[in-house]
């Protein structure tokens, strides 16, 4: 049993013809003759896959993210996973519901960032792993080139050899050719690399990547300016505090200076007064104890030559 005739096909829901899924488009799930000649790109903010609908109009923003930017302006990264469609708070409308439903976010087991929800259901995980959304979609587009790539040479093995090829060599196949994008995804997130056509090895003129990578880069190299321009600010700032602190410093010291040498100088002079005013009283105390000497000496000489007189003289009597 060829992989063609195992295939689910799904309805187009204009046409109703019936497809694979992954030719079908995501969200209104149009063919590709229905979708005509617009491409599937993905928007520039939400990363989201949507198809433009008509020529004049080939912005790679979505409807949502577009009204959202009109309303709340340009949206900054999700503090989550980084993805630039934070447009009310830190954090995108899709992390902040699964937040929400599922609890606080756990770390990826590809990107390792803490941006992937456990949803607590083995059946939702990837291959057995705990996947972010940008994980998960990355992976599922490499199965779904995988599955276009195999069914493409099952094709033309049919067609040359005309002999049917068994369905568990097929498998092995496509598990090999699995392992081997899951572990290309694992060494380099599939996101940051550009879409490749499996079967010509050329780039898909329809990927949007390379915008998104672009519009990634110039949101973040503005974000750096703006917080270098910040910085450099703040430095300004900070060096015309210092130089304020550092005059009133020195007009302080200055000023300090000035009044201990006042101080220095009204002592000095407070001193010599004092000084001057000892010895004169010194000089007083010295003049006084000389007279005092001098009196005395006189007073004990007019004593002696009273009694002297006294006993010289003749008695009345």
């Amino acid at each position: 049993m060829s992989g063609a005739n195992s295939t689910p096909l799904f309805a187009c829901s204009r046409c109703f013809s019936r497809h694979p899924f992954e030719e079908l488009s995501p969200g209104e799930q149009l063919c590709k003759e229905c979708r005509g000649a617009f491409p599937v790109v993905k928007c520039t903010y939400c990363r989201s896959e949507f198809q433009q609908t008509s020529k004049s109009n080939t912005s790679s923003i979505c409807k949502k993210c577009e009204a959202n930017v009109k309303a709340y302006g340009k949206p900054t990264a999700c503090e989550y996973c980084n993805i630039i469609a934070a447009f009310i708070g830190n954090k995108c409308q899709r992390c902040t519901n699964s937040e929400r439903k599922y609890g606080p976010a756990v770390t990826c087991e590809q990107c390792k960032q803490r941006c992937a929800f456990d949803r607590h259901d083995d059946s939702k995980k990837v291959d057995g792993k705990l996947l972010c959304w940008l994980c998960t979609q990355s992976l599922k587009r490499a199965l779904a080139r995988t599955k276009q790539h195999l069914s493409s040479v099952d094709k033309h093995k049919h067609r040359s050899h005309k002999s049917k090829t068994s369905h568990k060599d097929k498998h092995k196949d496509m598990m090999k050719s699995m392992n081997s994008d899951s572990s290309l995804s694992d060494s380099q997130p599939q996101e940051k690399k550009m879409k490749m056509n499996p079967m010509q090895g050329e780039v898909d003129p329809n990927s949007s990547d390379h915008v998104v990578a672009m519009t990634e880069l110039k949101e973040t190299i503005v974000s750096l300016q703006k917080k270098l321009q910040q910085k450099e600010m703040e430095l300004l700032s900070k060096d015309k505090l210092i130089t304020e602190l550092k005059a009133q410093h020195l007009t302080f010291t200055t000023e300090m200076r000035s009044e201990m040498k006042n101080k220095e100088r009204m002592n000095e002079t407070k001193f010599n007064l004092m000084n001057s005013k000892i010895q004169n009283l010194l000089k007083e105390v010295a003049t006084l104890s000389k007279s005092a000497k001098k009196n005395n000496k006189k007073g004990s000489l007019a004593a002696t030559e009273n009694s002297g007189s006294g006993t010289d003289s003749p008695s009345t009597n």
